[in-house]
């Protein structure tokens, strides 16, 4: 391919031929040619008739020999080449610096580059292209505003309403593409007849009824039904709240479980308490202000009558339940009920920091103070088949258009939800605004984006799972990213990032470029590490189940990221509540909730500049390797109990080593490689993408185990699951069930090593 010269080089050279052209019977001519596509000199050799030589030109090769004019020429020729090749040098340079190995994560400030010959864009250039464009003024504050106003649950008018805003947001930025994306699905409602509730009774006979303050305080999927028994009380409701239960010899088995909010989700307290053989759970917040706060039951995403399918239409498919549904009733409280009742369980004492120090009672249970009393917890919810619209506009890609990166919002809300999805939707329109100028100014993205406004998160990320669901055959093949804006600011004092490993790298370079909101001219990464050395242990966090990313990685093997401002030691209490309005938040930030979201944005867009523009996805396929080390030593630590038993980890040590090997291979490929060429770029980015896709187990059915990632999955098939079982030591180990556990992970980790390697025959090794 050609390189373009400046014009005055171009005059220089063709000054040197001027007075030679036609010096000799066999001359040369060099053409200039100045087209788009290339500036090359062009040689060609003529062979002509004589001709004279013309002194009234004022040649000064009229006077001189025949043998001195082609020395004299081949001197020219010699110092014209040295001049070009100083100057095809000097015009080549940012070409080649791009040309390199891939910087490391402090190294990105180098240059970028559009296309060949033109627009050559720096990383500063990016980021001024992207500050130019995104609008710091009234339209944030708006949109939090409109979103904010009131409840806009799943199915609802108002729901509907803002769909069809964003849809039209949309539009009105010039996305190259916007639709709507239906799914039909059943949710759980309260039931408009009959109340849930919660009574004291003795011999059947009513004592007190704590009536819910707001009939709408429910927990979707929890089992329906009524339990009259004892109360115990199990703290966080974790397990090793239960653990301390059973050490105290306190029977939870055939008992009402009392908990408070924090550390878990409602669907793992739930979970842990069904698994400790209660039979219902009532849920309070650990706050002392009067609030009850929602939350759903379902120890998993998506809609858990089509698990592992999507519910486009239900007659398709046969009528299935999700593993993840509690078999127990489940019921939130206010803070007010729960003082009460806690006060009236007797038995033996709680420990001290299980104690509420405004609560007046500290007993266990399951006797309460007067023996014949007992608790009553009836539930009557009912599912309702709700219509979800996902709204989705997208920017194509022009070197990539086949991949994209995801970036969505929930939009519903079961209260006004001022932290729960309006600042998220604030930022997902305005990112999308803003993405859709900077192509009009200038910005190719290597690949293309999807913007959308999820439906149904309250619900468990439902309008997500669905969609993951319904196009999972081609999402490990099309989707490279997945970045998740979902209650992105609940404070400003820390930052915190849930993400799969391969965002580590990323994470840090794009924090150190954004002002942190509490203080300017400081980025977020200088500010967190003054109040931390060591803030990356709680600021870098894997995903969990209860995030609306966690089944894009642990369902849809693609990776995923969100991030979040929190509050450090007084969390945001109003999250789930009636009371999420846009006036609670911004007190919590001190009036500035605008500009702590447009922080996030930043973030948020950098990041999405990042894996849009670069020519090699900047995911960081080797940290995974640093985990499952982790894994391996933890697991050697029962080695000899494994030995005895007649089993090795030496063959998953083994595979972890070639998935490291595998790793440092494709480094050094893609380093070595003309990232000119873009079938040698597209085949690197179709290795790094899929990395999530090959740690996902071929052995188990996403209809039973839907989250089939052996490293941030659930269920049996997993690397924790591993661990726990010997961890349970106590109870036995079970050689035939952790001898097929530690095949099927070691398979599926030498399988996720085969396929990053390359093709078939660039495996070196047969295992």
């Amino acid at each position: 391919m050609g390189l373009k010269l400046p014009e005055r080089a171009m005059d220089k050279v063709r000054g040197l031929f001027r007075d030679v052209v036609t010096s000799t019977n066999s001359f040369s001519i060099y053409h200039g040619v100045e087209d788009q596509e290339s500036a090359e000199l062009q040689l060609e050799d003529k062979h002509d008739e004589p001709q004279a030589l013309h002194p009234q030109r004022g040649s000064c090769l009229s006077s001189i020999t025949p043998l001195y004019q082609k020395i004299l020429l081949a001197i020219i020729v010699a110092v014209a080449a040295f001049i070009l090749g100083i100057l095809v040098t000097y015009g080549s340079c940012t070409r080649c610096r791009k040309n390199g190995p891939e910087p490391v994560a402090d190294d990105y400030n180098s240059e970028y580059q559009q296309d060949d010959y033109n627009n050559i864009l720096h990383w500063t250039d990016l980021r001024s292209l992207f500050n130019d464009n995104y609008k710091e003024d009234e339209q944030m504050e708006d949109t939090l505003r409109k979103v904010s106003k009131a409840s806009h649950p799943a199915g609802s008018n108002e729901n509907k309403e803002l769909a069809d805003y964003i849809l039209q947001s949309f539009k009105s930025y010039g996305l190259d593409h916007t639709w709507l994306d239906t799914h039909f699905v059943e949710l759980h409602y309260p039931n408009s007849n009959v109340a849930n509730s919660v009574t004291i009774i003795d011999q059947n006979k009513t004592v007190e009824e704590f009536r819910t303050e707001d009939p709408d305080v429910y927990c979707p999927y929890s089992a329906t039904g009524k339990v009259v028994s004892g109360l115990v009380y199990a703290n966080y409701g974790r397990d090793k709240d239960f653990a301390h239960l059973t050490s105290q010899s306190v029977n939870t088995t055939g008992q009402l479980v009392i908990v408070r909010t924090g550390f878990i989700s409602f669907a793992e307290k739930v979970y842990n308490a069904q698994s400790a053989g209660a039979l219902g759970v009532l849920i309070y917040p650990d706050t002392d202000e009067d609030i009850a706060v929602y939350g759903h039951v379902h120890r998993g995403t998506g809609d858990p009558s089509t698990p592992g399918f999507p519910s486009f239409n239900h007659t398709q498919f046969p009528n299935f339940e999700s593993s993840g549904l509690p078999k127990i009733l489940a019921q939130p409280i206010s803070t007010a009920t729960a003082r009460k009742l806690l006060g009236k369980i007797a038995g033996l004492k709680a420990p001290q920091d299980w104690i509420h120090p405004s609560f007046s009672g500290n007993g266990l249970g399951p006797i309460l103070e007067n023996p014949q009393h007992r608790v009553s917890l009836e539930v009557g919810n009912v599912r309702q088949s709700v219509e979800l619209l996902n709204v989705f506009g997208s920017i194509t890609g022009r070197i990539e258009p086949e991949h994209y990166i995801v970036v969505g919002a929930q939009r519903d809300s079961w209260g006004p939800g001022a932290a729960k999805s309006a600042v998220g939707t604030a930022i997902l329109t305005e990112l999308a605004r803003t993405m859709a100028y900077m192509v009009r100014g200038g910005f190719q993205p290597q690949r293309s984006v999807l913007f959308v406004s999820w439906d149904a998160g309250d619900f468990g990320s439902v309008g997500a799972t669905e969609w993951l669901e319904g196009y999972l055959s081609m999402l490990h093949l099309k989707a490279a990213a997945y970045i998740c804006l979902d209650t992105p600011v609940l404070g400003d004092e820390k930052f915190r990032v849930k993400s799969s490993p391969m965002f580590k790298s990323l994470m840090e370079f794009v924090i150190k470029q954004v002002d942190n909101p509490r203080r300017s001219q400081q980025s977020i990464f200088d500010y967190m590490s003054s109040q931390d050395k060591d803030w990356q242990k709680q600021g870098m966090l894997p995903l969990t189940v209860d995030t609306g990313a966690f089944a894009f990685t642990a369902f849809g093997g693609v990776p995923a990221l969100e991030f979040s401002f929190v509050e450090g030691l007084n969390p945001y209490k109003y999250l789930d509540t009636k009371k999420d309005t846009y006036d609670a938040l911004n007190t919590v930030v001190d009036g500035r909730l605008p500009a702590v979201a447009f922080s996030v944005l930043e973030v948020a867009g950098l990041s999405l500049i990042k894996l849009l523009h670069d020519k090699i996805l900047p995911l960081d396929y080797i940290e995974y390797s640093n985990m499952l080390l982790q894994h391996v030593m933890e697991l050697n630590q029962y080695s000899k109990k494994l030995k005895a038993k007649g089993l090795s980890f030496d063959w998953l040590a083994s595979a972890r080593g070639d998935y490291t090997r595998a790793t440092q291979s494709l480094k050094n490929a893609v380093s070595e490689s003309d990232l000119h060429n873009e079938k040698t770029i597209q085949s690197f980015n179709i290795r790094i993408m899929r990395v999530e896709f090959y740690f996902l187990s071929q052995y188990v059915s996403a209809i039973n185990t839907p989250y089939r990632h052996i490293l941030i999955g659930r269920g049996q098939h997993t690397i924790q699951a591993l661990l726990e079982s010997f961890k349970k030591e106590s109870q036995g180990i079970d050689v035939e069930d952790i001898h097929k556990k530690l095949a099927l992970i070691t398979w599926t980790l030498k399988g996720a090593a085969n396929a990053l390697s390359g093709e078939v025959w660039e495996i070196q090794e047969s295992f």
